[in-house]
């Protein structure tokens, strides 16, 4: 999808394909430039503010989120853009376009329908009731190819049981697992927060979720760089990835952030605090987009701001709507300071 040519490389970008929270309304990236400033507050507002959009596509969120923030904050604020695909050529030029997310930020991490595009083996059960990888060729074409073992095996029994019943499939979502414990390993001081589609242990899909987006359609997954690829994301897991996860503080992350030392002592291994999982229409309304009419009597007495409060609500539902973006799930880690949407 990478590749010259490939999905992700083409001009009109992810958003010529289908539509994100991102796309739907400039009130997603209030919301999270609204977080952010929580996150400031709670990090005693550092001369340097990291954000880092992971999965930045042509950096329509950085780019929102910095119009949205105070001007105070946005000159404190270091903003990355975290991206495969080249910088667009007029994106602003305070935001700093990488393909890898800095070795240390103090700040907030967040990742908007990131995991659900990191690759993942699929499983099959086949006719004697063993979960088998599913090989695919250029074409689409699939196989059942050998047993899943190991690692792999290993979470499937722990995150996705498959009955002994033929034709049902899992994600083997492991490598998302790893994907987003690195990205928390990143977070000095600060807040990471994976948004996706996603599902829990309790309600996985018998036959999984593996599909391909291409001009606004759901089309066959064909792994030759012409569609997007997703399937949703075992958020759960994560959680439990990026909460036992362990690491040391070097002295070049003390040198960083030397007030952070006070919470992680040099050369000390310490565990990250528990993640938590909500959905966007709780962590929206949190943010204060809740999708409320404004009052009739506005209607009245300023008929333009009424106007344009009722399409202001109009995008905020749409944001929030159960059966649609609402349901998306928000994965928020917190590193050394308290959840910002608590």
């Amino acid at each position: 999808m990478y590749g010259p040519g490939g999905f992700y490389r083409r001009p009109e970008g992810p958003a010529g394909h289908f539509r994100t929270s991102v796309h739907a309304s400039p009130l997603f990236a209030q919301a999270v430039a609204r977080l952010l400033c929580r996150v400031d507050e709670a990090l005693g507002r550092p001369s340097a503010l990291d954000f880092v959009d992971m999965g930045a596509g042509r950096g329509e969120l950085v780019t929102g989120v910095l119009a949205a923030l105070p001007a105070d904050v946005a000159a404190r604020t270091r903003a990355y853009a975290v991206e495969l695909a080249d910088r667009p050529a007029a994106l602003d030029e305070r935001i700093i376009w990488r393909n890898t997310p800095s070795a240390a930020v103090t700040g907030l991490l967040f990742a908007n329908e990131w995991l659900d595009n990191v690759p993942v083996d699929i499983a099959e059960v086949d006719p004697a009731g063993v979960p088998r990888l599913v090989l695919v060729a250029d074409d689409g074409t699939e196989r059942l190819g050998e047993p899943v073992t190991g690692a792999a095996a290993g979470w499937l029994a722990r995150w996705w049981p498959l009955p002994a019943e033929e034709g049902l499939r899992a994600e083997i979502g492991l490598p998302r697992d790893l994907a987003w414990a690195s990205a928390v390993d990143r977070v000095v001081r600060g807040l990471a927060v994976a948004v996706d589609y996603a599902h829990t242990v309790d309600a996985r899909p018998p036959f999984g979720t593996l599909t391909g987006f291409r001009e606004g359609r759901e089309t066959a997954p064909v792994p030759d760089g012409s569609c997007d690829i997703t399937a949703h994301v075992a958020l759960d897991a994560c959680a439990a990835a990026s909460t036992a996860h362990t690491r040391s503080c070097t002295p070049q992350e003390s040198a960083r952030t030397p007030s952070d030392t006070a919470q992680k002592p040099l050369g000390t291994a310490h565990t990250t605090p528990s993640a938590r999982l909500l959905t966007q229409r709780a962590a929206l309304r949190a943010l204060d987009i809740t999708g409320a009419r404004p009052p009739l009597t506005l209607a009245s007495t300023d008929p333009s701001a009424y106007v344009r409060a009722l399409a202001s609500a109009g995008e905020a539902a749409e944001l929030t709507a159960p059966g649609g973006l609402g349901d998306f799930g928000w994965l928020v880690q917190p590193v050394g300071i308290p959840d910002p949407l608590a």
